[in-house]
């Protein structure tokens, strides 16, 4: 950690646009490896057995994990080194996402594709705070936009790289050839040079002596997840021997006691810092050096700043939303368009990637722009762009007409990706730079938990008992939803970046109250 008063000097400008080029290829080849599921739909059911059910809990054990794994990855790199974090999130997607070509039945995509969701949730957390300091200030929110850009584009990708590999080699190859670039490229982030921070001074052994709990003491903290897991376990194996392997109710009761135990942690670190007047403690800048007081201070400023709220509950229904609707797309135009998987892949690979690319870099211009006039600029431009592509996409879904379907598709998908850099960007804004990390891995654990998945699986669900074509509805109504929350933080953020400033520049800054009006 750096010591009080220490000046670093900042990487160059070139040096500085190589850094966010490198870290927004990695997030583009992230979601290229997550979304590469969704274009291999159909081979996979057939060659596995499984159906639609089965694939929506496959997707959502990559985010259930990234989801539990991006808050401590988040705090490790506030106290460690960001850019090994980083990179060795990068090697253990990659292993696994080839390993998850060699899978023989169900558990095993499943298990494969959920350790890939920890790797990612590792670069994601080091990244996002690492380019939030290679471009401070008025910069933010476009390079933001650059490096957020790997989410729609990868998206789009994966399953335009997916369907057309699948056509030629089988979906084995095509799983298994998007892993290698991270191999490749995981050499160059560790050797990246760290903008703010000094050369870490905590080993590994030494940051888990710094939690003070012990064996004993983890086991007072993570025992709703241990024993929700245990008991999520023990159903579905209860329920395969009674209903056999072809039953998806032993999927939902695992993913139900998982989120039943990621439920009480909540709760319990929610009462750990809650004071008996119902008003939550602050931690003294000191106690940031042990990693308790790390979560905690996150979660307090979670709780003390009305624009996270915001954030984080409209986060969620976005990611509900854009992430359902990315998944289940290339199976929806499968079914409704009489398109195969290759040609609705590569027909969403074109335009996804113009419309994505475009959405997401004028997002970050056009936050940043209005940022010269008001600072509620990246909060107006994380809203905006969703209550425009919202009604686009309801109206997307009922065009049977292909030469209709495709420009509302890329108009709506432009404005659904406006909002991708101003609202990470918006996170940074509301938060002290020192926490940055943890905050935005509290941040993602939220949105993907809360939000896709559920989507997955709630879309394969009722695909299989209602059809595809009424299931997939509740994706656009969702980000229209996510709009509107987002939209109430423009009332807030003013006075959260003021409270966030106060609190930077004070010496000792031990918070008691927020300031009112």
């Amino acid at each position: 950690m750096a010591t009080s008063g220490a000046v670093f000097p900042g990487p160059t400008r070139a040096y500085g646009w190589y850094a966010l080029a490198l870290l927004a290829l990695l997030n583009l080849l992230s979601y290229v490896n997550r979304n590469v599921l969704f274009a291999l739909v159909p081979p996979i059911e057939l060659d596995l057995h499984l159906t639609d059910t089965h694939i929506g809990w496959i997707a959502s054990a990559f985010v259930l994990l990234f989801s539990v794994a991006v808050f401590p990855f988040g705090v490790l790199s506030d106290l460690r080194s960001r850019r090994a974090v980083a990179a060795v999130g990068v090697v253990v997607w990659s292993a696994f996402a080839f390993l998850a070509g060699l899978s023989r039945g169900f558990w095993g995509l499943f298990l494969t594709r959920a350790v890939v969701g920890i790797g990612a949730a590792a670069f994601t957390a080091a990244a996002a705070s690492l380019v939030a300091d290679y471009f401070p200030g008025n910069r933010r929110a476009v390079a933001m936009g650059v490096f957020s850009a790997g989410i729609p584009i990868g998206g789009v990708v994966g399953i335009a790289i997916g369907g057309q590999l699948d056509a030629l080699y089988g979906w084995r190859i095509a799983m298994m050839a998007v892993a290698v670039p991270g191999f490749l490229l995981a050499a160059l982030v560790v050797r990246l040079n760290d903008p703010t921070r000094p050369p870490p001074t905590l080993t590994v052994r030494q940051y888990w002596r710094e939690l003070e709990i012990g064996a004993t003491g983890a086991l007072r903290v993570a025992w709703p997840l241990l024993v929700g897991s245990l008991a999520g376990a023990l159903a579905a194996w209860l329920l395969e021997t009674r209903y056999g392997s072809t039953s998806t109710l032993d999927t939902a009761a695992l993913a139900t006691g998982i989120g039943l135990g990621l439920a009480g942690n909540l709760v319990l670190v929610i009462r750990a810092n809650r004071r008996k007047d119902g008003s939550f403690d602050f931690i003294p800048a000191d106690s940031m050096n042990d990693a308790l007081g790390e979560m905690r201070l996150a979660v307090d400023t979670v709780f003390r700043t009305p624009t996270l709220k915001y954030l984080f509950v409209g986060g969620a229904l976005v990611s509900f939303g854009m992430n359902g609707l990315v998944g289940w797309a290339p199976t929806f135009m499968s079914r409704e368009l009489g398109l195969t998987i290759a040609q609705g892949t590569l027909l969403l690979g074109q335009w996804g990637l113009l419309a994505g690319t475009a959405g997401t870099l004028a997002g970050g211009f056009f936050a940043d722009w209005l940022g010269k006039y008001t600072g509620r600029g990246r909060m107006i431009a994380s809203s905006v762009g969703l209550l425009i592509g919202g009604p686009l996409a309801i109206w997307l879904l009922a065009v049977r007409d292909l030469g209709l379907f495709v420009p509302v598709f890329a108009t709506a998908f432009f404005f659904l990706t406006l909002y991708n850099g101003p609202v990470i960007a918006a996170v940074f804004d509301v938060v002290p730079a020192r926490i940055g990390a943890t905050v935005v891995g509290a941040y993602l654990l939220f949105i993907h938990v809360a939000g896709d998945a559920i989507a997955l699986p709630l879309v394969g669900f009722l695909s299989d008992r209602f059809g595809i074509d009424r299931a997939i509805f509740i994706l656009p109504a969702a980000a229209i939803a996510g709009g509107v929350v987002l939209f109430m933080g423009v009332g807030t953020v003013l006075r959260d970046m003021e409270f966030m400033l106060a609190r930077t520049t004070t010496t000792h800054p031990v918070v008691t109250a927020r300031p009112t009006g």
